[in-house]
Parts: C-alpha cells; sequence; structure tokens
C-alpha cells in the first residue's frame, strides 16, 4: 500500500520542476489577444521626412516607388481593396515626389552654373558652354514651377474632398465636428499659403 502513495508522490516531485522550468510561459500581456512580438516595418509604413535636395537618387527611387503604389491603385479601389482617401493619397505623393524632384534638379543646376561661372573666370570653359547651361537652368526651372503648380493644385483638390468627406460623414452620423474643423482649418491654410 505504501507503495502505491510513494509512486504519485514521486512523480509529483518530478513534474513540478519541470513545470516552474517551462520556456513558454503564454501569453502573459495584459490583453487576451495581443502579440508577445512586434511586427516587421513595412516599407510604406517608413516616415516620408524630406530628403536633402542634393539626393537625387534617392529622390528618383521613392518617385519610383511612388508611382508603383499608384499604378494599381485605382484598380485595387475597384475590387474594394482600398478606400478611395488612400488611392488619392497615393496620386498626391506621386505629384509631391515629381516636385520635389524638380526642385532639386533646380538646385543641382544652379551648383552646377556657379561652378561653371568660376571656371569661365579661369578660362576653363568657354562663354557658349556656359550660356547652354543657363538655357537648361531655364528649362529646369520652368518645369519646377509647373511641377510646385500642380503640387499646390493637387494639395488643394485633396483637401478640397477631405472637407466634404468630413462634412458627408457628420451629416450621415459617423463623423466628428472636430475633423470638419481640422479639415476647415488645413483647406483655409493652403488656401493662404497658394495666394
Amino acid at each position: 500500500m505504501a507503495r502505491i502513495f510513494v509512486l504519485p508522490v514521486a512523480l509529483l516531485a518530478l513534474t513540478v520542476p519541470v513545470w516552474a522550468a517551462d520556456p513558454t510561459p503564454g501569453n502573459k500581456s495584459e490583453e487576451p489577444d495581443s502579440f508577445d512580438v512586434e511586427p516587421p516595418i513595412l516599407k510604406q509604413n517608413l516616415s516620408d521626412e524630406p530628403l536633402p535636395e542634393g539626393d537625387m537618387a534617392r529622390l528618383e527611387k521613392q518617385l519610383e516607388r511612388a508611382k508603383q503604389n499608384a499604378a494599381g491603385a485605382e484598380r485595387l479601389y475597384k475590387i474594394g481593396v482600398l478606400a478611395r482617401m488612400e488611392v488619392e493619397q497615393r496620386l498626391l505623393k506621386v505629384v509631391r515626389c515629381e516636385s520635389d524632384l524638380a526642385n532639386a534638379r533646380v538646385a543641382r543646376a544652379k551648383e552646377e552654373l556657379a561652378e561653371k561661372e568660376s571656371q569661365l573666370a579661369t578660362g576653363e570653359i568657354t562663354k557658349d558652354e556656359l550660356e547652354s547651361i543657363k538655357t537648361a537652368l531655364a528649362q529646369l526651372t520652368e518645369s519646377a514651377q509647373v511641377a510646385t503648380a500642380k503640387r499646390e493644385r493637387a494639395e488643394l483638390e485633396a483637401a478640397e474632398a477631405n472637407l466634404r468627406r468630413q462634412q458627408k460623414l457628420l451629416k450621415l452620423g459617423v463623423g466628428q465636428k472636430s475633423d470638419v474643423t481640422h479639415a476647415e482649418e488645413k483647406l483655409t491654410e493652403l488656401k493662404a499659403r497658394n495666394n
């Protein structure tokens, strides 16, 4: 009879330390469905901090990425994967990237012009070469102005669409008055900046 009690007690004595040393204690967070491991950062979630104007290669890559993201956005909207607002934001990002790249090209051309003017003073280049650089700078400046105007127009249209969207949501009882006010302030700010 003593053997019947000794065997379960011995097994219990052996399993208690194993349970205590278990490396998978389960989910210890307060929320029952939360993750213990953070998901990886996705490319599209990285910040859109302005890049230095001289960093042409990065600006060109950023523009290509924005164009690729915007390319299939309309189709994804039609099949219900993306919201209309996401499609608009992707298209706006393309316009912003184009404007940034055009302005960076103008800045680079101005630096090159200053360098060539000093070379003209030392006699390393001719006046015709300098004039061709000035002509190229004038063309780049004009294209940058067009891109900037396109950007301002696109940002204004996006702000107007957002205001209409927020007003519609408020009218349906889903939105908040503060969202409408914020959208109105953003639109007013853009209009003031453009004028």
